[in-house]
C-alpha cells in the first residue's frame, strides 16, 4: 500500500489537532482546534474516496458542531484562564499511545483503494449483489449513495430525523437562560 506524502501530512496535522484539542485548556482554542481536526479528516476522507463521509464531516462536525460549541461558549460565563495547557497525565498517554499503535497497524492490514482485495469480505455475495443491479433497480450510478438512499432509505431517514431532533433540542436549551 503506498501513501502520498499529502496522505502523510493530513494524517499527522489531524493527529496534532487531535492532541491540541485534549491538551487546551482555553474552551475556546479547544473548540478551534477541533474544528480545524474535523475539517482535515473531511479532506482525509475524500482522498479515502468516501465523498459522502466527508461531507458528513464537514457539515456536522466542522460546521454545526463547531457553531453550536461557540454559541454554547457565549452563553456560559468564561473563567480567566490561569493555564492554557492541561498538566499531562502519563498513565492516559501510555494508554492512548498504545490504542493509537494498535489502531495503526490495523490500517496498514486494509486492501488498496480500488484493488479486487477491497471489495466487503464480510458477505461478498450481497456486496455483489449491490455492485451488479443497483443500476437496474434504483437508477442510481453511485453504489453507496444508491445503499444510502434506496435501499437502507429508512435507516437514513431515521438517522436524519434524530439529527434533527437533536439540533431543535439543543436550540431550545440554549435559548434558556440558564447560565447567569
Amino acid at each position: 500500500m503506498s501513501v502520498s506524502l499529502v496522505e502523510v501530512s493530513l494524517a499527522a496535522f489531524v493527529i496534532l489537532a487531535a492532541i491540541g484539542t485534549a491538551i487546551f485548556r482555553d474552551v475556546m482554542a479547544a473548540i478551534v482546534v477541533f474544528a480545524a481536526y474535523s475539517l482535515g479528516m473531511a479532506v482525509l476522507y475524500t482522498l479515502m474516496l468516501a465523498p459522502d463521509v466527508a461531507m458528513t464531516e464537514a457539515a456536522i462536525g466542522a460546521g454545526v458542531t463547531t457553531i453550536l460549541l461557540i454559541v454554547t461558549i457565549a452563553k456560559t460565563n468564561r473563567s480567566s484562564a490561569e493555564e492554557l495547557i492541561e498538566v499531562i497525565h502519563w498513565p492516559a498517554v501510555v494508554v492512548a499511545g498504545t490504542f493509537t499503535a494498535v489502531v495503526a497497524w490495523t490500517v496498514f492490514e486494509f486492501p488498496t483503494i480500488g484493488s479486487d482485495e477491497a471489495i466487503a469480505w464480510s458477505n461478498p455475495s450481497v456486496t455483489q449483489h449491490y455492485l451488479t443491479y443497483t443500476y437496474v433497480e434504483t437508477g442510481v450510478t453511485n453504489a453507496v449513495t444508491a445503499v444510502l438512499a434506496a435501499y437502507r432509505g429508512f435507516d437514513t431517514f431515521g438517522e436524519a430525523v434524530v439529527v434533527f431532533a437533536v439540533g431543535v433540542a439543543v436550540l431550545v436549551v440554549l435559548d434558556r437562560e440558564v447560565f447567569t
